[in-house]
């Protein structure tokens, strides 16, 4: 029986560390060292905040969740770390596993994936991220040559307007309210807009910003018979919709994205294991590391989530994108 460290949401609004034991690993399972965990912010922060509606508790229980919402509850799925104990195969081997913020722990050796060479453990915590925005590009159907606009440049709007525009002939605008968002859609690769200054008459819509004056703006951005993405979790908010004006004339497709299911047009042939080292193979590009730029370390974390769960606050320590966690 060996000791771990962990973060719970105590209450609504106040996290905690606390010490848990392991036991030993069975056949099968592994315990990995943490070395990195990332904060999504905007569903962790949203968690933190106890804003999960009820009906939705069973399924938004992350992997290896313990506890219940709104609390406590042990919550978060971005976690890399080395293999101490488990397969002879895994041993030593750098993981990245869908797992809260703990500094040790015990889960089966098939729920870890290997990190490609080429990917450093500080740059694979986007691997959530990114598997994310995979499946909302998949869900979107964008094709070589569509213009795209991405509402919303977050860490997942970042990783959705990349990957659009890596595709052959696709004109991706990334929009902000924050004109300081421009440097990093100009490292991404792709263009930058302010609301009032967005193209229109786009094919595909994402909408990343989690606010719904976003939403709306995708509404009036999207041409004749596009589609609108909506990848945002509101939880228990209501968003009103401007449903009127063009929006039936213009035969506009509204559509959600959840990362907990592979997209239908994909399911036969991809299971969430694979998709999710799709994502981290795609990580081997160093742009990526600029989505990453916020650091803590995991005994800060009660104080540092309860800073990243105020909405709209920031700070050059915990950044604007993902918020890294370092174990020692």
């Amino acid at each position: 029986m060996e000791d771990a460290n962990s973060f719970w949401i105590a209450a609504p609004g106040r996290g905690e560390i606390r010490r848990e034991t392991l036991r030993a690993p069975a056949p099968g399972e592994v315990i990995v060292q943490a070395l990195f965990s990332g904060v999504s912010r905007g569903t962790e922060s949203l968690v933190f905040r106890g804003g999960v509606p009820a009906a939705e508790y069973a399924r938004m229980r992350a992997p290896f969740q313990a506890g219940e919402f709104p609390g406590p509850v042990k919550y978060g799925y971005c976690s890399v770390g080395r293999v101490q104990k488990g397969p002879a195969e895994l041993l030593g081997q750098m993981v990245f596993c869908l797992h809260p913020h703990q500094d040790r722990y015990l889960v089966p050796a098939d729920s870890v994936l290997v990190l490609p060479d080429e990917v450093p453990p500080q740059r694979a915590v986007l691997a959530a991220n990114l598997e994310t925005a995979v499946n909302g590009i998949w869900d979107a159907a964008i094709q070589p040559g569509d213009r795209v606009a991405v509402i919303g440049a977050g860490s997942l709007g970042c990783c959705v307007a990349w990957l659009a525009g890596r595709m052959p002939g696709c004109r991706v605008q990334l929009i902000d309210i924050e004109p300081s968002r421009a440097a990093i859609a100009n490292e991404l690769g792709v263009d930058f807009a302010a609301p009032g200054t967005a193209r229109g008459e786009v094919d595909v819509v994402v909408h990343a910003s989690g606010a719904p004056a976003g939403l709306a703006l995708g509404l009036r951005l999207a041409g004749l018979e596009a589609i609108v993405l909506e990848m945002s979790w509101y939880g228990d908010r209501e968003v009103p919709l401007p449903l009127g004006a063009a929006f039936h004339s213009r035969r506009l497709t509204l559509r959600s994205s959840q990362v907990g299911a592979v997209g239908a047009a994909r399911r036969a042939r991809w299971s969430t294991r694979a998709r999710l080292q799709l994502a981290l193979e795609l990580l081997g590009d160093p742009v990526l590391d600029a989505l990453v730029d916020g650091e803590s370390r995991f005994r800060n974390l009660p104080q540092t989530m309860a800073r990243l769960a105020q909405p709209g606050a920031h700070s050059s320590e915990d950044g604007v994108f993902l918020h890294r966690v370092r174990y020692d």
